[in-house]
């Protein structure tokens, strides 16, 4: 099974993120990737994976029974999945991510204390989450 977990890293904002003050992803019609990762991560701190979180996300997509949990997460994770550094709140939306030792996880406004505090944290792997556009 391949991973998307990290363990004592930091993952900042994009360099082209569009906003300077973290956002709640907006509803538009069904939720989003985005709607459903905060939903789950900005209630839940230190509780959830990353993998925990992406199958999350594709399980509520799917609109899978949690008897299929099984079967689906090992098929989920048998191809390779995008990390969080390509997460829309991430790149988009202004939020931070910050994973324990266990590889937990739990997500900062860029503007906040904690993110200033982990993003200058060496003690942790510092990442940036992946560009929105392509520089030339």
């Amino acid at each position: 099974m391949k991973t998307t977990n990290y363990y004592n890293t930091f993952i900042e904002v994009a360099e082209d993120c569009p906003v300077t003050t973290a956002e709640i992803p907006p509803m538009r019609g069904e939720k989003s990737i985005a709607n459903i990762s905060f939903e789950l991560l900005i209630d839940n701190p230190y509780e959830f994976t990353s993998d925990d979180v992406l199958f999350h996300v594709y399980a509520a997509k799917h609109q899978l029974r949690t008897k299929e949990f099984e079967t689906e997460k090992e098929r989920f994770f048998s191809k390779g999945q995008a990390c969080f550094r390509a997460s829309p709140l991430t790149k988009r939306y202004g939020w931070g991510a910050h994973f324990d030792a266990e590889g937990r996880m739990a997500i900062y406004a860029v503007e906040s204390d904690e993110y200033r505090q982990f993003s200058k944290d060496k003690a942790i792997t510092q990442v940036k989450a992946m560009r929105s556009k392509k520089t030339e």
